[in-house]
């Protein structure tokens, strides 16, 4: 069974840090994209950082310098750091998987995990 699960969110402050991490189980992530992702309450989902299978990566403008995305084939992981956590950070993460090299596109993604609440609160 195909599975990818989120752990790792919480309350912090401004200018806090936080690390996700994103278990893939039932299938070898080292042929994936991995993405994640967030959604605030009201607003559309958008991803934040994505890396690809050859582990290039690329991010949102709003997270630039402040987070990073990082994968280990070997324990079929992935993780999202993130740093200088704002206000506005707050929001459900999620990670999916894209099959190929490239990150592409929201709407290529699938097998999306249940997702882990990041608060950011002073």
């Amino acid at each position: 069974q195909v599975q990818l699960v989120e752990s790792g969110g919480g309350l912090v402050q401004p200018g806090g840090s936080l690390r996700l991490s994103c278990a893939a189980s039932g299938f070898g992530l080292q042929y994936w994209n991995i993405g994640w992702f967030r959604q605030a309450p009201g607003k559309e989902r958008e991803r934040v950082a994505c890396i690809s299978s050859s582990g290039s990566t690329n991010y949102a403008d709003s997270v630039k310098g402040r987070f990073t995305i990082s994968r280990d084939n070997a324990m079929n992981r992935s993780w999202l750091q993130m740093n200088s956590l704002k206000l506005e950070d707050t929001a459900v993460y999620y990670c999916a998987r894209q099959f190929g090299t490239t990150c592409s596109a929201t709407t290529a993604f699938g097998s999306w995990g249940q997702g882990t609440q990041v608060t950011v609160s002073s």
